[in-house]
């Protein structure tokens, strides 16, 4: 039986300028006293995590704060995180303030500081087991500082396995923030670099979400069957096509102007839609081959993100590959993948196979961005260990609206050398 149903869910979700700072009656409703802050070195240096921690304070929490997460988070720095936490522990509730890397480890923390196991046990299938968690987990107030990952509406907990040089992930219901705090305010201090990749993530999650596989091309599940990724839905459609309206009309604002008030507003919109959309619909081929693009980096640096040890941030990583993955992927439904680039590029663009990979090209080359997996240290001798690593991400190839192997996932990454 083909499948008739499909689920939306969605964390409690406080949105505009100045919403920051009624975290602490959020967490008053939550009953938490004791409250762990969880954030990175660079957003703690704005300043944001101990303004954040005052007010908790003057309503009378006791705040431990962790600024050590990792951007692009690994299972190494994970763990510390874990451990961090275990020591200074117990708490009533998790608050994640940053980009996606803290708010994913603020996830990976509220799950192993409550369930018995470690990392590799809720790993997803094949990387890890992909076991779920048989306790509840922590209330956790999401505070998002940029505007991509969307990690503050989603169930989806992303990290590097160091060993395996892959990029996977953790996905469950019980992951979803208990409530998105979403404050433009914080995310004026993006530097131009990050504005851009985490756009672009933003972008992706939209354009995926909504030419994925359609909820009604699955077979039919039973109820305890039910998985947050369903498919191409009318709800998620409604999500990411006003966020790609709302890219269409700041993302370049924003990047040139990173004081515009207005812009900055509509990227954070942008960003939590999308990832209300992507959070329910899923995404596909350009998210798979982000994993290995990211894991198996050798010496490419971008600009605007900590120095130190090579990294491709995610949103770079998933936009090399789109274009040639939307070419790839057109045929299953051409007025979606026509809808988008009207979306993106105005009513008069040419509609066509290449119409929406041409509007996501045109967008990178005026981000300035790399727009070839060439420019990140890759070549043709590499193509092979990326098929295989975005094999791996089974999960969300498996959304993608037609069948993707190792053929077609070949012919993506050569596309985009």
């Amino acid at each position: 039986m083909e499948e008739s149903v499909f689920t939306y869910a969605a964390p409690r979700l406080k949105f505009g300028a100045g919403a920051s700072v009624e975290i602490g009656f959020e967490l008053r409703m939550l009953g938490a006293r004791r409250v762990l802050i969880v954030t990175d070195a660079g957003v703690a240096a704005t300043g944001h995590p101990a303004r954040i921690a005052e007010r908790l304070a003057a309503e009378g929490c006791e705040v431990a704060v962790f600024t050590g997460a990792h951007v692009e988070p690994t299972d190494d720095s994970m763990l510390t995180a874990v451990e961090w936490a275990r020591d200074e522990g117990p708490f009533d509730a998790i608050v994640a303030v940053g980009g996606g890397s803290s708010i994913d480890t603020a996830k990976a923390v509220n799950l192993l500081t409550t369930n018995d196991g470690g990392l590799e046990d809720y790993l997803n299938k094949p990387v890890g087991a992909g076991r779920a968690p048989t306790r509840p987990l922590l209330p956790l107030v999401a505070v998002p500082t940029t505007t991509g990952t969307g990690s503050e509406s989603t169930t989806i907990c992303v990290l590097d396995v160091l060993a395996l040089k892959v990029k996977t992930g953790i996905s469950h219901a019980a992951l979803r923030p208990t409530v998105a705090v979403v404050d433009p305010d914080l995310t004026m201090t993006q530097p131009p670099g990050v504005t851009a990749a985490a756009g672009l993530d933003i972008l992706c999650h939209a354009l995926e979400s909504y030419t994925a596989r359609p909820y009604t091309a699955y077979p039919r599940k039973r109820p305890e069957e039910r998985v947050p990724y369903c498919g191409a839905n009318p709800v998620a459609d409604v999500f990411c096509e006003k966020a790609v309206g709302l890219l269409a009309r700041s993302f370049r604002t924003a990047w040139r102007d990173g004081d515009d008030a207005a812009a900055r507003s509509d990227m954070a919109l942008a960003a939590t839609l999308a990832g209300m959309g992507f959070g329910n619909a899923g995404v596909h081929v350009p998210h798979a081959n982000a994993y290995p693009i990211a894991g198996l980096v050798r010496d490419f640096r971008p600009a605007g993100y900590p120095d130190g040890a090579p990294l491709v941030p995610h949103g770079m990583a998933v936009s090399l590959t789109a274009p040639a993955a939307f070419e790839l992927t057109y045929s299953s439904n051409p007025a979606r993948h026509d809808r988008l680039a009207a979306l993106l590029g105005g009513p008069d663009v040419a509609a066509g196979p290449t119409g929406l990979a041409d509007r996501v090209r045109e967008l990178m080359a005026d981000l300035e961005v790399p727009s070839r997996l060439g420019d990140v240290g890759y070549d043709t001798g590499d193509v092979e260990a990326l098929v295989e690593g975005s094999l791996r991400q089974q999960r969300l190839l498996a959304t993608a609206p037609l069948d993707v192997g190792a053929d077609e996932l070949r012919s993506v990454f050569r596309a985009s050398l």
